[in-house]
């Protein structure tokens, strides 16, 4: 559990850099903007890394059970995983639906980390999709805050929200299908 906590707290630590301006303003001047971003680059990496090492030895060791979630909730989670891969992929894709949705990589992950708590009751679960929904909720505030602003208005679809509807809606049905139960180990068909 030790190594899943590690891995969160140099993961999510490092994404919440940004939200302590002065802190990432110090650093990228001490290092260099390239420097900064590859050292936070690869700190992430590691942490991640920890997170899905961690994750994979408690449920090995037989994670504690909080709760028991109902059959409905893992129905529930598909159908708020739905717009979660073409968010992802608005994010990097111009178009009405990455300026309607403002900041959709963090709007995907607080969905995917929300849709998932409903499913999975086991302490490391909680730990993982609360510290993710956690993050996503104080770094949106924190972007407010910090006066970011968002994409510029888009009066109708684009090409790109098509694209990410498409590619996105296909990444889904894989995942559900194949890649979670490859990945994961675990089918979310059941």
């Amino acid at each position: 559990m030790l190594i899943l906590i590690l891995g969160l707290v140099i993961f999510l630590g490092l994404h919440l850099l940004p939200v302590q301006a002065s802190l990432k303003a110090s650093l990228v001047g001490k290092l260099g903007a390239g420097a900064y971003k590859g050292l936070v680059s690869l700190g992430a990496f590691v942490g991640l890394v920890l997170i899905v090492w961690g994750y994979d030895l408690t449920r090995a060791a037989g994670a504690l059970v909080i709760w028991q979630p109902p059959t409905g909730m893992r129905h529930l989670t598909l159908l708020l995983m739905v717009p979660f891969f073409p968010l992802l992929i608005a994010t990097y894709v111009p178009g009405k639906i990455r300026a309607t949705v403002k900041h959709p990589m963090l709007t995907a992950v607080k969905l995917w980390a929300f849709a998932h708590l409903l499913a999975n009751g086991t302490l490391p679960d909680m730990l993982i999709f609360g510290s993710f929904l956690a993050w996503g909720v104080i770094d949106r505030i924190s972007l407010k805050r910090r006066g970011v602003q968002p994409p510029a208005p888009v009066a109708s679809f684009t090409s790109g929200d098509w694209i990410a509807i498409g590619v996105g809606l296909l990444l889904y049905v894989v995942t559900i299908v194949r890649l979670h139960l490859l990945l994961i180990g675990v089918s979310p068909l059941g």
